[in-house]
């Protein structure tokens, strides 16, 4: 019976050939592509954040009459640095996908679902998709303080939005009054240089005619 001795050794020689090849040398290798840092936009920059939850979004479609989950992540309430405006932002926890944006309207109001009060639902003109769509949105949080507590900002901010709006009247109305009193006061420039010009040619016309009877008279004398 043949002996197995010799395959065992040179089964012990090649793992231990294998082990040296594994072996850290203490060589360092540079990577081949060298990664820059990159500063990724989210486009908050200027806004502030009066709330943030997290919480689970759901859509209703009217389609299929039923309610379709959008994600779950965190929501805020974004407050505009320079013109005061606040809008709803919802981004998706793991993806950061947008699946609710909208400004927060005076005329908004939200409701607490029947049956669960960790729930409050509210309709929005929302542009979460690219385009304004009219959605009906359900938030459930897990906790009834949390959608209380969001409930009574929520509605803050709303009634916060009418002075703002009224603010943005005022001014827009004050910029019309400005350009009606410039658009005048152009007018009349036009009208006063057409009545110049008027003059200048009345005055052309009267000089020929004068040296048209002095012509005359010379003629018949």
């Amino acid at each position: 019976m043949a002996s197995t001795e010799p395959k065992l050794e040179n089964r012990e020689e090649e793992e231990e050939a294998a082990g040296a090849d594994d072996e850290d040398t203490g060589a360092q290798v540079a990577p081949i592509v060298k990664l820059e840092e990159v500063t990724v936009s989210t486009g908050e920059e200027n806004e502030d954040a009066i709330v943030d939850l997290k919480a689970k979004l759901y859509r209703f479609d009217k389609d299929g009459n039923q309610w379709k989950e959008r994600g779950a992540g965190t929501v805020k309430l974004l407050k505009h640095k320079e013109t005061g405006k606040v809008r709803l932002v919802m981004r998706q926890s793991k993806t950061l996908k947008i699946c609710a944006n909208h400004l927060v309207l005076p005329t908004m109001t939200l409701q607490e679902h029947a049956g669960n009060e960790k729930s409050c639902l509210w309709h929005a003109p929302d542009f979460a998709d690219g385009e304004l769509k009219d959605e009906l949105f359900c938030l459930r949080f897990a906790s009834i303080e949390n959608c209380k507590s969001f409930m009574e900002m929520f509605q803050e901010v709303a009634e916060s939005q009418k002075k703002v709006e009224n603010e943005d009247g005022s001014t827009a109305a004050g910029l019309l009054e400005k350009l009606s009193v410039e658009d005048k006061k152009a007018e009349e420039k036009s009208e006063d240089k057409a009545e110049d010009k008027t003059k200048e040619g009345d005055g052309k016309d009267e000089n020929p005619s004068k040296d048209t009877e002095k012509k005359d008279e010379s003629a018949s004398a």
